[in-house]
């Protein structure tokens, strides 16, 4: 037997006449602990991978795909999608520039460009390229930690919305 705690919230709200209020609080302590799941996971994959923590960029994807599921850059094209080109933007202009202000600037604009014309606009991922160029990070950092961490984090959103707040998530694949 399964637990639609949708179906349960919804019937204690309206047996206890729960102010809007309470369900946005608990709402957001839901979507926080899924948050906090995710930023743990995130730590462990850090030190695992040997990438500090702040070079990996998915705290704010975190907050965007756990917290507003519904919006087109939680999507997982976005998600993931936007991640990949926004690197794969900083690190072209990496090997074109060098690591300088400049570049990482320029690569930055030229990210946003991309991944509007790809579909794959990712507001949280316009961090990728400035890491990349300031950082002068290696080609390796596409794969790990930004595809893999991306990908995981698409399916650990994937499960949290399936399992614990029993929605659809995601809207569309592509």
């Amino acid at each position: 037997m399964s637990l639609d705690w949708r179906k349960l919230a919804e019937k204690v709200r309206s047996r206890a006449g729960l102010h809007p209020m309470a369900e946005a609080t608990a709402a957001g302590v839901v979507a926080g602990a899924g948050a906090a799941i995710a930023i743990f996971a995130m730590e462990w994959f850090s030190r695992a991978s040997h990438y500090p923590l702040f070079i990996i960029p998915f705290a704010t994807s975190i907050v965007l795909v756990i917290g507003s599921p519904e919006a087109e850059p939680a999507q997982p094209r976005a998600l993931i999608g936007g991640h990949v080109v926004s690197t794969i933007t900083g690190l072209v202009l990496l090997k074109l520039t060098g690591p300088h202000a400049c570049a990482a600037a320029a690569a930055v604009g030229l990210a946003v460009l991309a991944m509007y014309l790809t579909g794959t606009f990712h507001p949280p991922a316009g961090i990728n390229p400035l890491l990349v160029v300031s950082n002068h990070l290696p080609w390796s950092f596409l794969l790990a930690p930004v595809l893999t961490g991306a990908v995981l984090l698409a399916v650990f959103a994937y499960v949290w919305h399936r399992w614990v707040g029993r929605r659809k998530w995601p809207q569309r694949w592509l």
